[in-house]
């Protein structure tokens, strides 16, 4: 029961945060008010998170979690490689477009780098390289997708043009306003690779 308890507490400071970093970012959200909404004393707070850097790495952490959860999905799914590659790219950009916290990790790259939020990011990275080698391979025997001969490059520009995305869609608010084109972007890059 005290476990139990013990978690309860965690989730309950753990969805706080979310909320009050997603409205207010990290800066301006402090772990008094965390206490305060959350109902509980702040030594709770430090008890189950040494820091608010240490705080605010779970919350995004949770967010990337629940990110790769969804993708996960589509990439194991009954897809062709075509349909999976694009239900991946704009599955990842509906779910980082509610992502708020991990909105506050694409800003602080322009102003103050949130260094403690590197191996997340480091670590995302990397997984999505795997999948999407994992796409793109599934696409090349299968005849969808033609052969390349340096697989590596390709996700590694992959990659660059998703983080590059990631600036106008989520920091300059322009997701809503493309969103309607979104197909006709990842037709273009599916041509790309297709035979």
């Amino acid at each position: 029961m005290v476990n139990g308890k013990i978690e309860k507490t965690r989730e309950k400071i753990l969805q706080v945060a979310d909320k009050l970093f997603g409205h207010y970012g990290f800066y301006k959200t402090s772990m008094d008010e965390i206490a305060k909404i959350a109902r509980k004393a702040k030594g709770s707070l430090y008890y189950h998170f040494a820091s608010k850097e240490e705080l605010f790495k779970e919350v995004v952490a949770k967010e990337i979690q629940n990110l790769k959860h969804e993708l996960n999905e589509i990439v194991n799914s009954n897809l062709n490689a075509k349909d999976k590659i694009k239900a991946y790219l704009i599955k990842r950009m509906q779910i980082v477009e509610n992502a708020s916290n991990y909105h506050e990790t694409l800003k602080a790259d322009f102003y103050e780098h949130f260094d403690f939020i590197d191996g997340l990011r480091n670590d995302l990275d990397n997984w999505e390289k795997n999948k999407t080698r994992q796409i793109i391979n599934e696409g090349i025997e299968n005849g969808e997708f033609v052969e390349m001969q340096n697989t590596k490059v390709i996700l590694d520009v992959f990659i660059m043009v998703l983080k590059g995305l990631e600036i106008p869609f989520f920091i300059q608010g322009k997701y809503k306003e493309l969103e309607p084109y979104f197909d006709d972007m990842l037709g273009i890059l599916i041509r790309g690779i297709s035979k």
